[in-house]
């Protein structure tokens, strides 16, 4: 997306999307040898600016990102609505067998036997994963009265889905715009006691280069309010389910939200 948006906003653009891994990608923004990359508010929080914590708040954590990224020489444009943090599914048809669960907080009202988890191992040993997160719940790990261990399955990230779906157990961890969720029609619950950090995307520039180029932020401002959590895992599926390009998909998004047109002609044409 941001490769067609810069060229339909008239730049040479040059595609760095496929450098390995997001902290060489962080080092070339930080360099100046990258203008702009999407970046997500918690990643860069805590890995980047190594934090011990983030902000479940949404725009308390756009803010301190902000703040600290201006003195490594870059500037945080507006973010997303999608916020691909952790998140806590259960199988659709079994909503209604838990009692109508909505939120996290209601697995605390079931019965014991009812409590139980599949979680990838990163997930199971995270300062920011199951441990801590049962806790803030009230559902002490390894109590009685609490989530026993029995009640707990690890598995490979993408096994988890398909546990989850198969009723190995009530409620998954999965990505909050992973396809997959939709794919397998996955319900997701509401962290309605604020656990998670904020995982907001959202457009980072090489201060320099948004400084000289200051149109830049309206072109990637106009594009983030139509990223949300929806929209991500619709084009997700395609790609991880479906097996569609990335690139097909990015370029069937921006046509239908009028960013940019299809060709005229037929493809290898002259028009």
């Amino acid at each position: 997306m941001a490769v067609l948006a810069g060229q339909a906003a008239g730049f040479d653009v040059t595609d760095l999307t496929n450098v390995p891994g997001s902290q060489p990608v962080r080092e070339l923004v930080l360099a100046g040898q990258a203008d702009m990359v999407w970046e997500y508010t918690g990643t860069a929080w805590l890995t980047y600016l190594g934090m011990s914590e983030g902000f479940p708040n949404q725009e308390e954590q756009f803010a301190a990102v902000y703040e600290a990224d201006l003195e490594n020489g870059l500037t945080w444009g507006d973010t997303a609505p999608l916020n691909n943090t952790y998140a806590i599914a259960v199988r659709s048809e079994a909503v209604e067998e838990l009692g109508g669960i909505s939120t996290i907080s209601e697995i605390a009202e079931l019965p014991v036997e009812e409590r139980t988890f599949c979680v990838e191992a990163e997930f199971n040993s995270r300062p920011d994963g199951m441990n801590p997160m049962l806790a803030h719940y009230g559902m002490e790990r390894g109590q009685a009265d609490g989530v026993p261990d029995d009640n707990i399955s690890i598995f490979d990230t993408g096994a988890v889905y398909t546990a989850t779906d198969n009723g190995d157990c009530n409620f998954g961890e999965v990505f909050a715009t992973d396809g997959r969720i939709d794919a397998l029609d996955l319900t997701v619950l509401e962290d309605d006691l604020g656990f998670f950090p904020a995982y907001n995307a959202a457009p980072v520039f090489y201060t320099e280069t948004l400084e000289a180029h200051p149109g830049l932020e309206d072109v990637f401002g106009a594009i983030a309010p139509t990223l949300t959590d929806e929209a991500l895992r619709a084009m997700n599926l395609r790609v991880d389910v479906e097996g569609e390009e990335p690139a097909d998909v990015a370029f069937d998004f921006m046509v239908e939200q009028g960013f940019i047109s299809e060709p005229e002609g037929p493809l290898g044409s002259d028009s």
